[in-house]
């Protein structure tokens, strides 16, 4: 049920740099608290609009973004026309007795006694948000608190209260970063026991990044990727990698090398694979992941590193015997 709406609609801006601004922040009711859609903003550098992109899982399973957090909502006159509009619904009483509690708390002093309508630019209430990538998680239901009074300036004491840290995160989620298209010699069919050399295209493969920033809070923080390794997975246990762990490392910006024409076809590669043994009549899913290392900073001078990040794809690879003629 839709009770409030403030500013701000969502928009893009095309080029090396896209903006784009988070759905209309908008309250709520849910579970008898009021909520806030974000307002927070994000801008991308470094991303090739032309390029196909996908979003990086955490390569630390134990570590996800926020699944919610709370962030300036509400100015007194706007928690009390919320209120108000809550008050309106008429379905089964709903809407009065919800309005009769949430005025005890906002208008009859436990705790706020009017709204705070005499503080009007003093500061505003705080509400719960919930990622809308991550609402399914169980995480999102620990923002469960009513909006909160936060005088301008000051810091919050609630754990969850948006900080630059957890822009950071949320710009992590934000990241997007090109699908793991690899390059391969030969291309589709390849031979038993001959090396099938892979690369990704430099050109596509550069540091992304993120700024998240809430206007007018003064809080901004910048989630940046960087591509470091590529893992191959085979398919198949009847096979070698080059190098042998199967992680090519990033080397004078690019991550393995194109074979070159004139090249001898039995030449190991520095990044690739071989078959040991021939598909048959199906195909072995060779899978590539790409890691990316992830570091952020803000405009309070804080920073660091966020867990690392995968991106990966997969390609069906036809493996054939070579033939030999018998005179």
């Amino acid at each position: 049920m839709t009770v409030a709406v403030l500013p701000s609609n969502a928009h893009a801006s095309g080029g090396k740099e896209a903006q784009v601004v988070a759905p209309q922040a908008k309250a709520g009711r849910q579970d008898q608290k009021l909520t806030v859609e974000t307002k927070i903003q994000t801008t991308v550098n470094g991303a090739q609009k032309s390029v196909k992109t996908g979003t990086l899982t955490p390569a630390n399973s134990n570590w996800v973004p926020p699944a919610c957090w709370y962030e300036p909502a509400y100015s007194p006159k706007q928690i009390q026309a919320a209120v108000k509009a809550i008050r309106r619904v008429k379905v089964l009483g709903i809407g009065a007795a919800l309005g009769g509690l949430l005025d005890m708390y906002f208008k009859e002093g436990r705790p706020y006694k009017n709204y705070n309508l005499d503080k009007q630019g003093e500061g505003q209430f705080w509400a719960a948000t919930v990622n809308e990538k991550r609402k399914d998680d169980p995480e999102a239901t620990a923002c469960d608190k009513l909006p909160f009074w936060v005088p301008t300036g000051d810091t919050p004491k609630e754990p969850l209260a948006v900080t630059p840290k957890i822009l950071a995160e949320y710009a992590y989620d934000e990241l997007p970063v090109p699908s793991t298209e690899i390059t391969t010699a030969p291309e589709g069919t390849t031979k038993v026991n001959l090396p099938t050399w892979i690369w990704l295209d430099k050109a596509k493969f550069k540091k992304v990044s993120v700024t998240a920033s809430i206007p007018g809070s003064g809080l901004s923080a910048t989630a940046t990727a960087e591509p470091v390794s590529l893992s191959i997975d085979p398919g198949t246990q009847d096979a070698e990698t080059y190098p042998a762990s199967g992680q090519c490392p990033i080397e004078n910006g690019k991550i393995g090398s194109p074979r070159a024409k004139g090249t001898p076809v039995d030449t190991l590669p520095p990044c690739g694979v071989q078959y040991l043994r021939s598909s048959g009549d199906g195909s072995y899913n060779l899978r590539s992941t790409l890691t990316w290392r992830i570091t952020w900073s803000s405009t309070t001078g804080e920073g660091g590193d966020l867990p690392d990040g995968e991106f990966g794809g997969a390609r069906q690879v036809a493996v054939e015997e070579i033939q030999s003629l018998n005179r």
